[in-house]
């Protein structure tokens, strides 16, 4: 079945649902990135492994697939999963997100709209309200939900039955999600950072979809810069292009890679202009620490969130910075990193 566009006769409903991809991601470009099968999918070797089983085993018995949870990082590939899913699986994928579901009726709407075995991505599905999360364990169990008319004395409830759909859902805090949703998930998978192997064949096939030239060694150079995620190997990959096509001949060598990332301010480590500032605030203004994130926050007027949720995970997995329980220290690596830079 293909992924057909869903249409309601009310603005509220077409704004919480949207089409396969979100609107930002409609670009032929990143249409032409976005891996559709398995067989295109470069990375997470457990993860597709142990999806591929479950999608040919629910194929033979001709039941929808088990709801899926994925988290970790983002950029790591959890939305393309959705999407590898449904297409693997023969059937429609409907695409939102927890903040998008603001009362019960929105994700009522939305299941009442579900074909048999069709596949329903909640992105961020932490951040679902307390209230629609309800409406979700009956859905996720017992393919149904349970509407109430009326008020008071004169209060009925009404289960309405459901197709049996499969639901994926992405977060990268799992740890907000309460434990009865966490428990109706039946796959479990974590995404993890990916090496800098698979990111240099993410760095190729992306370059030759995009019809640029690209050697050994940029692709190298590109994918030690990426943090260890495609969709920042993918996003740096458009920004040299740009260079290469402007102040060179058009092929991404490592020379170009380094002066236009020179310029983006990504270092050989992918740390950014923040990446480095964060650095420095804990050894220029906390002795190297340790120091609390809301502290860190203040000082560099950026959010704390931002701070835990794009920058602390590079470092930390490079081993730039280290967690205690009185707060954040740098390791000796963030300094000599940093001196090295200032020279």
């Amino acid at each position: 079945m293909k992924n057909d566009v869903l249409t309601y006769s009310s603005e509220e409903e077409t704004q919480i649902l949207s089409k396969d991809l979100q609107p930002e991601d409609q670009e032929p470009q990143f249409l032409s990135l976005r891996p559709t099968m398995f067989s295109d999918y470069v990375g997470q070797d457990e993860v597709t492994t142990s999806l591929k089983i479950a999608i040919e085993a629910a194929l033979m018995r001709e039941e929808p697939l088990e709801h899926v949870l994925f988290h970790g990082p983002p950029g790591l590939g959890k939305t393309t999963l959705a999407h590898i899913i449904a297409n693997e699986m023969g059937t429609k994928l409907t695409v939102t997100s927890g903040p998008a579901l603001e009362k019960g009726g929105d994700l009522v709407g939305i299941l009442t709209h579900m074909g048999e075995g069709d596949v329903l991505f909640v992105d961020e599905i932490h951040r679902t309200p307390k209230a629609v999360e309800e409406f979700l364990y009956p859905a996720m169990e017992d393919f149904a939900v349970d509407i109430v008319f009326d008020k008071g004395v004169h209060a009925r409830s009404h289960r309405y039955r459901l197709n049996r759909f499969a639901l994926v859902g992405a977060t990268t805090r799992v740890g907000l999600l309460s434990a009865p949703l966490r428990d109706r998930f039946g796959i479990f998978r974590s995404l993890d950072f990916y090496d800098v192997n698979d990111l240099v064949k993410i760095c190729k096939r992306s370059a030759e979809l995009l019809d640029i030239p690209i050697d050994d060694k940029g692709a190298v150079e590109l994918a030690q810069r990426s943090r260890g995620t495609p969709r920042i190997a993918n996003r740096l990959l458009k920004r040299v292009r740009d260079f290469s096509q402007v102040r060179a001949d058009g092929i991404i060598t490592k020379e170009i890679v380094i002066q236009a990332l020179a310029l983006e301010g990504v270092d050989e480590k992918g740390l950014t202009s923040l990446d480095r500032r964060y650095l420095q605030t804990i050894i220029n203004f906390y002795k190297g620490g340790p120091v609390g994130i809301d502290a860190i926050a203040a000082t560099l007027q950026e959010e704390s969130d931002t701070l835990v949720d794009v920058v602390e995970p590079h470092l930390l997995k490079i081993g730039m910075i280290i967690r205690t329980p009185s707060g954040r220290k740098t390791a000796e690596s963030a300094k000599k990193h940093l001196a090295c830079m200032e020279k």
